[in-house]
């Protein structure tokens, strides 16, 4: 199957064209038909599998395909959990709808709010946004949802994760009650069930791999170890292997910033990036780790979702997440799009019963392998 069998328009297909991109994904190649024909969506898909282009190139279509309602008023909504994922839905409309006459702009906390009031009152098709900084804006009476055409929840399983459930309804309660609605989520639970229940009108549902699976490019494998010597264990690994492009995940903030001072002084580059670094100093860190400036991004689970970095090779746990759904979202960022990755997990003793949990949500056994040299204290395996 290619692009040109799904229905796009001429200037669509010719900005895919142009990206390098010959056929879609298999989450692409269900769901574009499907939005075309006006369907609500709700698609289940993992990270990587190229979901964003599977809405932002038919609702780019959808949008020409009816009259604007005026300068002032926003016609379709994307909303996202994290400032990273919304800049890099921006990017692929930018990307995408570079041949098309739609303006779009993004929306999040962390920067100024008076740029954002600016683009606004010039006029913008697509906003994308994050929904405190949203609603932040719809109480200064800054944006119009009024005439909204199409609803995008994307990562919706992050979204009630970080608590936005109440952000999110009084969002949908503002928009017109005739509207396209598409849910996104890369795993699905009964919370996702419910919400998807409450707002969209007969879906199609879209399930390109088992729930909570993780992508099949992915090796995964435990390396057991004492907590005290996890750091050591990883500066090891890194320069053993000669490993350029590592993302390393702590279940902190103050864990990231203590990792990568550690990893400085053992001659490693390292950044950090997490929810109390300003906007401008996460976007440098990613834009650093992206370029190779940096061998090592240290980041929360903040960065789990939306962290978009082709042909990434290695992804550590340096501590295992305690919501075994983040373990999914975190080594999701490597063997993306086809693409293969290593997933290694630095586990303690005191990590067991993550452990567990993650291996039943997975509903697999991941391999452990000790490191010579490294061997636990008190037992090899757990």
């Amino acid at each position: 199957m290619s692009f040109n069998s799904l229905g796009l328009s001429p200037e669509l297909l010719r900005a895919i064209t142009e990206s390098g991109y010959t056929e879609p994904t298999p989450v692409q190649s269900q769901a574009i038909p499907a939005i075309l024909d006006g369907r609500d969506v709700l698609a289940g898909a993992q990270t990587g599998t190229g979901k964003t282009a599977g809405f932002t190139l038919p609702l780019l279509q959808r949008l020409g395909l009816s009259p604007s309602h005026g300068r002032g008023f926003v016609r379709a909504l994307v909303l996202t959990p994290t400032r990273e994922l919304a800049a890099q839905i921006k990017e692929s409309v930018t990307t995408y709808g570079k041949y098309l006459p739609f303006k779009s702009t993004v929306i999040f906390g962390g920067v100024s709010i008076n740029p954002q009031i600016d683009h606004l009152r010039r006029g913008v098709d697509i906003v994308i946004a994050t929904p405190g900084r949203l609603l932040d804006h719809v109480s200064q009476r800054t944006i119009n949802l009024s005439q909204v055409e199409i609803l995008v929840l994307d990562e919706a399983d992050r979204m009630l994760d970080m608590g936005f459930i109440r952000d999110i309804r009084k969002i949908i309660a503002l928009l017109p009650k005739k509207r396209q609605n598409l849910l996104f989520s890369a795993t699905f639970s009964p919370e996702i069930k419910k919400l998807a229940d409450g707002f969209l009108h007969d879906p199609q549902t879209i399930q390109v791999a088992p729930r909570n699976a993780t992508a099949t490019g992915i090796s995964q494998v435990i390396h057991p170890v004492d907590s005290r010597r996890k750091r050591e264990l990883l500066c090891f690994l890194i320069k053993s292997g000669n490993w350029k492009q590592v993302l390393v995940f702590t279940r902190t903030k103050h864990g990231a910033n203590r990792l990568c001072e550690q990893l400085k002084k053992d001659g490693i580059s390292a950044s950090a990036i997490h929810g109390n670094k300003s906007q401008g100093a996460r976007t440098k860190a990613l834009a650093d780790f992206k370029q190779g400036s940096i061998r090592i991004l240290v980041a929360t689970d903040i960065a789990a979702r939306g962290l978009d970095i082709d042909l990434l090779p290695h992804v550590v746990n340096f501590e295992l997440p305690n919501v075994p759904e983040d373990y999914v979202h975190r080594i999701g960022r490597t063997g993306r799009a086809g693409s293969e990755g290593a997933a290694l997990s630095l586990v303690s003793r005191d990590e067991y019963a993550y452990l567990k949990d993650i291996e039943r949500l997975l509903k697999i056994n991941i391999p452990q392998k000790l490191v010579p040299g490294f061997e636990p204290t008190q037992s090899g395996k757990f």
